[in-house]
């Protein structure tokens, strides 16, 4: 049976997605350097999951002189978003203040930090969001 797929990039394409949105538009020789660190793949591995991420709308590819080049279509904040939002509907009932607490209890923040989650606190509430 094959595997239901999904609206959230896999832990590959998300892997690739962030190269483009360091890098910018590049070919799928520099993905698999990039990526080589991590994760040892063949050209061709990562040549078939830029395929399966331009069906997904992941990714949209343009063909430059000899070779092909890609670039994200989905932005990183966008991603990390739908991405949050699932994980807060699924593990945490939908309540951000759960999976906030969560966060916090389970989390060694800086005073810095707390200091900037405050301040977004702060924001949000003048926002007219409570």
């Amino acid at each position: 049976m094959a595997r239901k797929s999904s609206k959230h990039p896999t832990e590959l394409e998300l892997q690739i997605l962030q190269v483009l949105w360091r890098d910018g538009e590049s070919p799928g020789t520099a993905i698999r350097t990039a990526l080589e660190t991590d994760r040892p793949l063949t050209y061709q591995s990562v040549m078939t999951m830029l395929g399966i991420m331009e069906d997904k709308g992941f990714v949209k590819r343009r063909k430059l002189g000899g070779q092909f080049r890609y670039r994200a279509r989905v932005t990183e904040q966008a991603t990390a978003k739908r991405m949050l939002r699932d994980v807060v509907d699924r593990l945490f009932g939908g309540s951000a203040a759960v999976a906030m607490t969560n966060l916090l209890e389970t989390s060694d923040l800086t005073d810095e930090e707390l200091d900037q989650l405050r301040q977004q606190v702060m924001q949000s509430r003048k926002g007219g969001k409570s």
